[in-house]
């Protein structure tokens, strides 16, 4: 009789050491403590509660089992990709990457999840109750039942994390696409010496091209186009920062076209850090004189076709913004726009949009529908510019951003 009663009362402490350690973990779980302390919950329990001296939790990923966790083994284990070395039975050698050396392991107890495995436990070196079976095994309900409730809890953590980390970005993207748009210039001018007009198509939410037009006084105004390495959100921080700059140079400090260009280059540098670079072609035009003075900053050069077709690329200037310190040299094209010419300035997303056979769009394209299209006005040369390209792909995707910016000079 004795025996019996210490035998239910051995059972009972045992039965509330499990719902206890399951409890533990619940609250830890329900308080939504860190993974880290998750596995320190996991390893007092299999460690200082079962007595397992050594053990490795693989957990499923996409492509093979991964060491999750371990203790009583020196370094890290290294991956497993075939599922069978589970299923070797008697002692499974562990390679270690770490360490160079192998740990055997007696027991494997496969944790499932709607009846698909989802993690292998292994164990050794395991402290024996008085009946000479190890607590791994006697307990293995425990232990797959302990390991599963914790796994799920850390992919839902993690699942959650993701989730969040997606609606942070989500709401940047949606922050940087108003303040993008707020950027661009939606009215472009149209007079009695000058038409202007613009399209902007971003290859994702949030683009690194740009544009932009301002009157500098009652008879010149500046234009300009411009393109950010990278994409994204960092991309249309660093170009709000430069429409800041650039109209603050412009239109208060008014400095000469070649000292604007050097004062961009050193607030870029300051901006993006040398992370980033810009590159840049602005201009400006007066319309008393039709005096055109320029500066192209390693960008794509902006095509001039006058009323005879004749071409000219407006290539003058210097390297991009934000690659050096310090802009030494600075060239200014400068020349007189006779009436009836069409300026055009793009981005490469324009001109280096492939079709089907892996073949870039190209200027030779671009100056032929300038010299041949029928349009009445520029808004028109942009409609049929995009058309083209359009046409010109195909089945390909657009893979940059697109700006175009096109001028008629009366």
């Amino acid at each position: 009789m004795p025996g019996k009663l210490n035998r239910i009362t051995e059972k009972t402490k045992v039965l509330e050491f499990k719902l206890r350690a399951l409890l533990d973990l619940t609250h830890a779980i329900n308080a939504n403590r860190a993974i880290g302390e998750l596995l320190d919950l996991y390893k007092t329990v299999m460690n200082k509660e079962l007595g397992i001296d050594k053990l490795v939790l693989f957990q499923k990923s996409e492509s093979n089992w991964i060491p999750l966790f371990q203790f009583g083994i020196d370094g890290v284990p290294e991956p497993i990709k075939d599922e069978t070395f589970f299923h070797g039975g008697q002692s499974t050698a562990l390679a270690n990457s770490a360490v160079g050396n192998n740990d055997a392991f007696d027991i494997v107890i496969p944790v499932y999840h709607n009846d698909i495995p989802i993690a292998y436990v292994l164990t050794g070196d395991l402290e024996e109750d008085q009946l000479g079976m190890s607590r791994a095994v006697k307990h293995m309900n425990f232990v797959q039942t302990f390991t599963n409730v914790m796994l799920v809890a850390i992919r839902n953590k993690k699942l959650a994390e993701e989730n969040l980390r997606q609606e942070i970005l989500r709401k940047e993207l949606e922050l940087a696409a108003e303040m993008q748009a707020i950027l661009v210039p939606h009215e472009l001018p149209v007079t009695n010496t000058f038409e202007i007009s613009a399209v902007y198509r971003p290859h994702q939410q949030v683009g690194g091209d740009y544009y932009d037009f301002a009157f500098l006084n009652e008879d010149e105004f500046m234009f300009c186009v411009a393109d950010v390495s990278g994409k994204g959100v960092s991309a249309a921080f660093l170009m709000a920062n430069f429409q800041a700059y650039l109209r603050a140079i412009f239109q208060y400090l008014q400095l000469p076209l070649e000292e604007a260009v050097k004062e961009l280059n050193q607030r870029v540098m300051r901006s993006a850090m040398g992370e980033k670079f810009i590159t840049f072609f602005v201009a400006t035009y007066n319309t008393s004189t039709r005096m055109l003075q320029y500066v192209n900053c390693g960008h794509n050069p902006p095509v001039l076709v006058n009323k005879n077709d004749e071409v000219r690329f407006l290539s003058q200037g210097s390297i991009g913004l934000g690659i050096l310190e310090s802009i030494k040299n600075v060239s200014k094209g400068t020349m007189l726009v006779e009436p009836g010419s069409t300026l055009v300035c793009y981005t490469d997303g324009l001109v280096e949009l492939e079709n089907e056979d892996n073949q870039e769009y190209g200027t030779d394209r671009l100056i032929n529908v300038i010299t041949t299209g029928s349009y009445g006005s520029m808004d028109e040369l942009n409609r049929q510019i995009m058309e083209d390209i359009n046409t010109y792909k195909g089945s390909m995707p657009y893979v940059d951003d697109i700006a175009l910016l096109t001028c008629r000079f009366f």
